[in-house]
């Protein structure tokens, strides 16, 4: 046994329990750190199920869902990198020295990657004050759509046409949040100066009741629609705005049905969409209408002699 043990490199039986001790530690120390990544899911878990039911409303939930997948990331890369440091300690390498290089190169990788510090820090505090959360619909960065992922470093959107955007957070300026509360559906409409308007606004308020007492519209649709009035006044048009108060992320597609309805409403009153008009004057015309009815017929008598 001895010579076999000596053959094999050992010549002692003192170094194979030394070998055989290293592997059951290294062993021992992933074990632990798949535990403690299992502990932590299982208490994440915990904590979302103990949530208190007055605060269990989906914005609660959205935001909530985005805070567990960003602490689970975070502790999973320091669990990680406490697991790799360890694990190499007992094969043998000296710690000491790789963490006193780390930290030189540490601060020679700041300096290098300052927009990934940007970007973590702005990551954690859009997270903290609750700008953005998985799920909502927000304009950042020039771009626009629904967000699938939000990180300390960047955020994943994804547009009308379902193209993927992904925004790093040390990036963004203002956000614009379409997803918080309630909207509004604003509609601005354009119609000829003979539509009326009195009989406009009467016709905007009927189909606007009529999508209220819908079964499917109406729970999306929190006030009535509230008409501004005339908002412009064009060469060939008016301009009447009204909006409804809606639901979030409800806008579009109330705007689209009322939008339809009206336009089946306007073509059963005969109001058709204003059309440009050019008039056309002669010279001898236009100069007579610039002056005094008198005067301009004194000098088509005297143009035109009978």
């Amino acid at each position: 046994m001895r010579q076999l043990l000596s053959s094999l490199g050992f010549a002692q039986l003192s170094e194979l329990a030394e070998l055989f001790a290293s592997v059951f530690r290294v062993a021992l120390i992933v074990a632990l750190g798949w535990v403690t990544l299992h502990v932590l899911e299982r208490l994440l878990r915990r904590m979302r199920g103990r949530m208190p039911w007055r605060w269990r409303d989906a914005d609660s939930e959205q935001r909530a869902e985005t805070l567990v997948r960003v602490i689970r990331y975070v502790v999973s890369a320091a669990v990680a990198v406490v697991v790799v440091l360890l694990v190499l300690g007992e094969l043998g390498v000296s710690i000491t020295p790789l963490l006193a290089t780390a930290g030189v190169a540490g601060v020679a990788f700041g300096f290098g990657a300052q927009a990934l510090v940007k970007d973590c820090l702005n990551g954690f505090f859009l997270l903290l004050e609750d700008q953005i959360r998985q799920g909502d619909v927000i304009e950042i960065a020039g771009k626009g759509g629904l967000v699938e992922e939000v990180t300390l470093r960047y955020v994943r959107l994804r547009d009308y046409e379902g193209a993927v955007h992904f925004i790093p957070t040390g990036s963004i300026g203002t956000v614009t949040n379409r997803s918080r509360g309630y909207a509004y559906a604003v509609i601005d409409l354009r119609l000829g100066y003979r539509a009326g308007v009195e009989r406009v606004f009467e016709l905007l308020r009927e189909t606007a009741r009529g999508m209220r007492e819908d079964a499917q519209l109406g729970p999306r649709i929190l006030e009535d629609l509230e008409i501004a009035g005339v908002d412009d006044l064009g060469d060939t048009r008016i301009t009447v705005k009204c909006r409804f108060k809606v639901r979030s992320l409800e806008q579009w597609s109330v705007r689209r049905e009322f939008l339809r309805r009206l336009q089946a409403r306007f073509e059963a009153e005969g109001i058709d969409a204003p059309l440009p008009q050019l008039v056309l004057y002669q010279g001898e015309e236009l100069a007579g209408a610039r002056r005094h009815p008198a005067t301009a017929h004194a000098a088509d008598e005297s143009l035109h002699p009978s």
